[in-house]
C-alpha cells in the first residue's frame, strides 16, 4: 500500500503577484502552505529582485507547468545610466561608470534593433548551466565564465518614461529573454553604462497582473476558509492546445491509458487548429487535450485518427 500524501488534494493555478525580496521557491512553499496542498511548483523563476507576475501550480496544475513555461512574457523594467554592475542589477558590484546618460531620442531610436529574433548572450549570473554547474556559482567563484549567444525572441520593447537619469521601458518576449543582458546590449548601444534598478513581470501567457492575488491578500482568503476562490482551472495553462470534448466512455478509457478513435471530422477539425509547438524540446504540435464538463481529461498526442493519452489527470468532474 502506498504512502499517503501529506496535505490536501488541491488543484489549480495560483496568479501570484510576487513581492520584492522573496525567492519563487519561498512562494511556492508560502502559497502551499496557505492552501495545506499535497504538490506545488511555479512557472518561471522570478528573482528576489523582482515582483510580479509568478504562476503557481498546486496539485495535478504542477503537469501542465511545461506548457506554461514555453508562454510569452512581458516585463517592465527601468534602467539607472551612470554605473554598470557584475550582475547588471543593483545588487551587483560597480564595475564601470561613466558621465554619459543618453536622450530620450537616443534611446527611442536604438530600440527597433532589440526587436525580432536577435542574438543575446545570457548574463554570467544566471542559472544557465556550464559543464554541469550553474553558471552564476561559478561567477561568484571567481571562474571565467563564457556564454555563448543564443536566439531569443523580442516582440515589442517600448519606452515607456524617461528622466535624465534612468529609463523604463517594456517588452514582450519569448522564452529565454535575459532583460538585464538587454539593459547591458542597449546601455553599449548607446556608448553608456547601465544597469536594471527595477523589473517587474507583468505577464506569463494568460497570466496578468488583471487576474494576480498579493501573497498577503492569499493568506488573509485561506484563513476566512475562501482561499479555493483564487484558484484558477488546471485548464488556464493549455489556453493554446486544441480542445476535444469526449464522452464519458471515452473518459473511462483514456484514463486506463488507452487511446480513443475519432471520426474523420473529428481529425479533420483538430487538424485545422494544431499549431507548431515544442514543449521541453520535444515536438508537440500534435497535442489535443480531451474535456469533460469542462475539465481537462487528459493531454494525448493526435495520431493515425486517434488520440493517445500522454498525460492523464485526476480531477473531480462532477464538480
Amino acid at each position: 500500500m502506498g504512502r499517503r500524501k501529506k496535505g490536501d488534494p488541491v488543484s489549480g493555478w495560483i496568479c501570484l503577484d510576487k513581492p520584492l525580496d522573496l525567492t519563487s521557491t519561498d512562494a511556492v512553499s508560502r502559497v502551499r502552505r496557505a492552501f495545506n496542498a499535497q504538490k506545488g511548483g511555479h512557472a518561471g523563476t522570478l528573482d528576489p529582485l523582482a515582483s510580479g507576475i509568478l504562476p503557481i501550480a498546486l496539485g495535478e496544475a504542477t503537469k501542465t507547468v511545461p506548457y506554461l513555461m514555453e508562454a510569452d512574457k512581458t516585463y517592465r523594467f527601468t534602467i539607472a545610466w551612470g554605473t554598470t554592475t557584475a550582475t547588471y542589477d543593483r545588487e551587483g558590484a560597480v564595475t564601470a561608470a561613466s558621465d554619459m546618460r543618453p536622450t530620450e531620442a537616443a534611446i527611442r531610436a536604438a530600440l527597433p534593433a532589440f526587436v525580432g529574433e536577435i542574438e543575446q548572450v545570457p548574463p554570467i549570473y544566471s542559472a544557465i548551466k556550464v559543464d554541469g554547474e550553474r553558471a552564476y556559482d561559478l561567477a561568484r567563484e571567481g571562474v571565467a565564465v563564457e556564454l555563448k549567444a543564443r536566439p531569443v525572441r523580442i516582440d515589442r520593447c517600448e519606452l515607456v518614461t524617461f528622466t535624465a537619469d534612468e529609463a523604463t521601458l517594456e517588452i514582450d518576449c519569448g522564452k529565454g529573454t535575459y532583460v538585464r543582458a538587454l539593459a547591458r546590449d542597449l546601455a553599449d548601444a548607446l556608448g553608456a553604462c547601465g544597469h536594471v534598478s527595477a523589473l517587474r513581470r507583468t505577464r506569463v501567457g494568460k497570466f496578468s497582473e488583471q487576474n494576480a492575488i498579493t501573497l498577503e491578500k492569499l493568506q488573509e482568503l485561506a484563513h476566512r476558509g475562501a482561499g479555493l476562490e483564487t484558484l484558477l482551472p488546471v485548464e488556464t495553462a493549455l489556453d493554446d492546445i486544441p480542445v476535444l470534448a469526449v464522452t464519458t466512455e471515452d473518459v473511462f478509457r483514456l484514463k486506463q491509458g488507452r487511446p480513443i478513435v475519432l471520426v474523420p471530422r473529428q481529425v479533420e477539425a483538430l487538424k485545422a487548429r494544431l499549431v507548431p509547438k515544442t514543449i521541453g524540446g520535444e515536438d508537440a504540435s500534435r497535442t489535443v487535450s480531451a474535456m469533460s464538463d469542462g475539465k481537462v481529461v487528459a493531454l494525448c498526442e493526435l495520431r493515425a485518427g486517434r488520440l493517445n493519452p500522454t498525460r492523464v489527470f485526476h480531477l473531480d468532474l462532477e464538480n
